[in-house]
């Protein structure tokens, strides 16, 4: 493997590492000492990787950061990259998700709190509304869920540009195949057992956690939901609980390996009213077979007992491995797929989005 670089979002920072040949990450000095970093993207489509940072700068509020020589030095449009258009009253109060286009050059996309999603056309740089979802008519009757009202997933189609995904807390899933003009919501089949019976599958309004996709086939959409793990084969058509064999159905993150389409990653949490690993107890399950049955995965990681849980950014797989990062500031690394863990740093402040790219 050539090297890798990997940036690790938290409450109070972030932390950029480096990999040389597949051996060990070394961790380089906090940058944006005390500053959230919500949201992290490695774009490495130009010339040289660009990294993206959504920051909190606290009274000063949020914003896009960029640096093309790998967190050497850091820059910012000079007006708020992203901000909403002055007819719409509302105001930007987190950048949950920054997601480069496989199929658009130049373009990024950035999902945000209140639920709503911008189209950037300079790398990254600055962002404009896309006001077909911010003008969908279900988007008034959107509620918060426990982390605010977040657009936290962002799924492009990797060859038609026009065809995405988004999942909104608690919107739900939608989807677009005309570029973002006009969206539809795609929530049929998942259950909301906290519904009065005869109302458990709603059209919208659902607490969708996190969904993932792998490009070489994306008809098929794996989903972690508030209540259930899901599947869909047709982008989002129909879903189908694939959950039912893990110790608990509920956690946040999930992600699709980057070479296996039929092999994703979960970690469970107890449940939404314990939002502590199963047994307290890091372990990542694994299914190799699209969701039928599930593996635990936890050699090398910490014995236990632990009682941090891992957010819905904070796990990431791809071609320099699978990464998790938890809540009590600790990163975790397997480079054969999830059979081994390593550590890849501890005490870190609050980890909240991790990504990895190979240079």
């Amino acid at each position: 493997m050539s090297d890798a670089v990997l940036a690790i979002g938290t409450r109070k920072g972030l932390f950029l590492a480096r990999s040389a040949d597949g051996g060990p990450f070394e961790v380089a000095p906090i940058q944006f000492s005390t500053v959230g970093v919500t949201s992290v993207a490695i774009d490495t489509r130009g010339t040289a990787p660009r990294i993206l940072a959504g920051i909190e700068y606290g009274h000063f509020g949020p914003s896009v950061m960029y640096s093309d020589d790998l967190g050497e030095t850091w820059q910012e449009a000079e007006r708020p990259p992203i901000a909403f258009p002055e007819k719409t009253g509302a105001t930007l109060t987190r950048v949950w998700q920054l997601a480069p286009s496989p199929a658009e050059p130049g373009v990024v996309w950035a999902g945000v709190e209140p639920g709503a999603l911008f189209r950037s056309e300079d790398h990254g740089v600055t962002y404009e509304l896309v006001e077909g979802l911010w003008e969908h008519p279900h988007r008034e009757h959107w509620q918060p869920g426990g982390g605010g009202l977040c657009l936290h997933t962002i799924i492009n189609h990797p060859a038609d540009p026009k065809i995405m995904g988004i999942a909104v807390s608690t919107g739900g899933f939608y989807r677009t195949t005309d570029g973002g003009l006009s969206w539809e919501a795609a929530n049929q089949g998942i259950r909301a057992p906290f519904m009065p019976e005869g109302q458990q599958y709603p059209e919208y309004g659902q607490c969708v956690h996190r969904v993932s996709m792998h490009p070489a086939r994306p008809e098929r959409l794996f989903l972690q939901h508030h209540f259930g793990v899901y599947r869909s084969d047709d982008f989002g058509g129909s879903w189908h609980d694939i959950g039912s064999s893990l110790p608990s159905d509920f956690g946040f993150p999930i992600a699709v390996h980057p070479t296996r389409p039929d092999t994703v990653y979960v970690l469970p949490l107890n449940a939404d009213i314990d939002r502590t690993p199963v047994d307290h107890r890091y372990r990542v399950f694994r299914s190799d077979d699209a969701g039928e049955t599930w593996q635990p995965l936890e050699r090398g990681l910490p014995e236990g007992p632990v009682h941090a849980s891992v957010l819905r950014d904070a796990m990431t797989a791809g071609e320099a491995g699978v990464f998790f990062g938890t809540r009590d500031g600790e990163v975790h690394w397997s480079r054969d797929d999830g059979d081994t863990w390593s550590a890849v740093a501890r005490h870190l402040p609050d980890v909240l989005s991790v990504r990895a790219a190979v240079l």
